[in-house]
């Protein structure tokens, strides 16, 4: 088992899902938690308490840089560093082009990709401050789906690849990790608005023909934020049930 013993890690989408799972898990393993979220993070906290791990619950809009600013003051306040910065929040807006306004467009942007720029300004420096960091930014295997309705939500996930690798070029001279990892389709509250053909559309393309649950994600998020990946960067890691295999 990886362990996080002493780092600090800090989890935006941490309210439910993919988020709240890894968070718990991370503070299983040692890990003093950060929880980001604009929903309610009470229950996450509790569930990480009665693991016997702390957490600080902190609301943050993460399409603001004022929001993003706060928080880290937080951080720096509550824990003094920084370790691992795991970008998870997002949306999936299901609208056809046709109907696609350029509203929704950049409110998708500025969640699912401006939010990863936002975050690394403020925690890369406490990252280089310690000479240690872990980033992973969560982007999505709906990049290789024939899914209509996405055409916004796959461009933002496709630049969040592009900012990912970009970053890791620049931080290889710190030793700090950038990666990003592509679920598939995962059954959390966040998707349950999905149609059921969309889901089985995405489903018929794996390997596996079940939808992912978030504990399926979290194992290879652990990997990415620990010590055994310190010679993995830049790479964008597929935890799809064998979609992109197949596609």
């Amino acid at each position: 088992m990886q362990t996080h013993k002493n780092r600090v890690a800090v989890v935006s989408g941490a309210a439910k899902g993919i988020g709240q799972e890894l968070a718990i898990q991370l503070a299983q393993r040692g890990a003093a938690l950060a929880l980001l979220d604009i929903a309610d993070l009470s229950q996450t906290c509790e569930l990480i308490e009665e693991a016997g791990g702390q957490a600080i619950a902190i609301h943050c809009d993460v399409s603001q840089e004022t929001d993003w600013i706060a928080a880290g003051e937080v951080v720096k306040n509550h824990y003094g560093r920084c370790d691992i910065l795991v970008n998870n929040a997002g949306i999936y807006p299901n609208v056809h082009f046709d109907e696609l306004d350029f509203k929704t467009w950049r409110r998708t942007f500025e969640i699912n990709l401006d939010s990863m720029f936002l975050s690394a300004k403020v925690f890369v420096p406490m990252m280089r401050a310690n000479g240690w960091g872990r980033i992973v930014n969560v982007s999505s295997t709906s990049i290789v789906t024939n899914a209509v309705g996405v055409s916004h939500y796959m461009a933002s996930k496709m630049g969040i690849i592009g900012f990912t690798r970009g970053l890791a070029n620049d931080l290889g001279k710190d030793f700090i990790t950038v990666n990003s990892l592509a679920p598939a389709l995962t059954a959390t509250p966040g998707t349950s608005h999905i149609p059921d053909v969309v889901r089985d559309n995405i489903v018929n393309l794996q390997a596996f023909k079940r939808m992912a649950v978030p504990n399926d994600i979290v194992g290879p998020m652990l990997f990415l934020t620990s010590e055994d990946a310190q010679f993995v960067t830049g790479q964008v890691l597929a935890v799809d049930g064998g979609m992109m295999k197949t596609c």
